[in-house]
């Protein structure tokens, strides 16, 4: 299966953590850059987070401080570990996957609802 598959959402107090995966069909030579992008209803998408295949990380100035990017290549599996979460993190977290041939691939999505 291309599609990458998210997981990892749920339900959380503000101040909580949650941790999502994203498993991809990607190796760590296939795989370019991995981004998890987020939507909150009436909201347009936008980026959260991002990992290279050499492991450069970026991330959105809301997040920095709060979220880590990481791989297990081992798994095909990239982990974005969400800390402090605030409820304006609420929406529909996505993953999406760039391949070294120039296509990309997404995610379904996986809900992540912050309570205050």
């Amino acid at each position: 299966q291309v599609q990458p598959v998210g997981s990892g959402g749920g339900l959380v107090q503000a101040g909580g953590s949650l941790r999502l995966a994203c498993a991809t069909s990607q190796s760590r030579f296939s795989l370019k850059k991995l981004t998890w992008y987020r939507q909150a209803p009436g909201k347009e998408r936008e980026l959260v987070a991002s990992i290279t295949s050499s492991g450069s990380t970026n991330f959105a100035d809301s997040m920095k401080g709060r979220f880590t990017i990481s791989r297990d290549n081992a798994k095909n599996m990239v982990y974005l570990q969400m800390n402090n979460l605030k409820p304006e993190d609420t929406g529909v977290y996505y993953c999406n996957v760039e391949n070294v041939w120039g296509g990309s691939d997404w995610g379904q999505g996986t809900q992540v609802t912050v309570s205050s």
